[in-house]
């Protein structure tokens, strides 16, 4: 009798585990595919498609209407099919970056580094000043909306041709996803914090602004004096150094540290800048 409870009870527990593992991985991918699709030009016809099914379900089942149910498991039947052509676009590139995430992400993160530490140290040789903004976790959707729409591969060139003095694109902001430019022109808001310095100019506000509200990491380059500074989180570090500057793009953009990690590479870097200066000293 003990042995056929034991096995009853191993069976249930079995059966729940394995209830509770498909629930995790359905979730998982519901909310990725969600994730994914924001922003996407068929997510509003989608939300569309979904009230209008919604809808007709609820009066066909209330008030007992045969044509409309009739018409409900047709168009519940060819749902599919509908979805795969409203987003084509979307799963292409979906299907595509799924081949080559595992292998070539990181790869792709240090170009887009690569990219972006030679354009500032460009545009700050040539006090060109600039606001590039490197989406992370939270989606910035609402800030490429208003903004001009880009789709182009990040590249050190095209970001000093946008920034360049005079140029349509060089207000703003430039946002960037996935390692492509999406946007120009952005409009970011500008920090409320009472403790910043007077002399920070509208671009290192702006910074701090997207920074306090989002996790994405922002780049500026300062028109006056060609320094560089990085945002992130609610904290601004100014005048790196190249070497500093790819530091902090590595672990804020490849390692994705977050919320005060910051400050600990502040720390960390500062730390290894004195340890590098005691040989020379010591040298004179």
């Amino acid at each position: 009798m003990d042995s056929i409870l034991h096995m009853l009870e191993n069976m249930i527990w079995s059966d729940t585990l394995k209830m509770i593992f498909e629930v995790f991985i359905l979730t998982l991918i519901i909310y990725k595919l969600l994730y994914y699709l924001r922003g996407a030009r068929g997510s509003s016809v989608l939300a569309g498609v979904i009230i209008l099914l919604i809808g007709m379900g609820l009066l066909s089942s209330h008030f007992h209407l045969d044509v409309i149910s009739w018409l409900m498991d047709k168009l519940l039947a060819t749902f599919g099919v509908a979805m795969v052509i409203i987003f084509q676009p979307e799963l292409r590139r979906a299907f595509a970056q799924l081949g080559s995430f595992s292998f070539f992400q990181g790869r792709r993160r240090r170009e887009v580094i690569s990219e972006l530490v030679a354009a500032a140290g460009n545009m700050g040789k040539r006090k060109c000043g600039a606001l590039i903004v490197v989406e992370r976790r939270i989606g910035l959707q609402n800030l490429v909306d208003d903004a001009v729409k880009l789709d182009i591969k990040v590249n050190a060139m095209v970001l000093e041709l946008i920034f360049f003095p005079n140029s349509p694109l060089h207000d703003g902001a430039v946002i960037l996803r996935e390692g492509r430019i999406v946007a120009a022109r952005a409009i970011l808001p500008l920090t409320r914090a009472e403790n910043v310095s007077r002399r920070l100019g509208t671009r290192h506000r702006a910074a701090l602004g997207i920074s306090e509200e989002t996790d994405a990491v922002t780049l500026v380059v300062s028109e006056e004096t060609g320094s560089i500074s990085v945002a992130c989180r609610g904290m601004l570090h100014r005048d790196l150094s190249m070497r500093e500057l790819e530091d902090y793009l590595e672990k804020l953009i490849i390692q994705e540290q977050d919320e005060n990690d910051l400050e600990e590479t502040v720390q960390m870097l500062e730390e290894q800048s004195a340890a590098d200066a005691r040989p020379e000293e010591e040298n004179k």
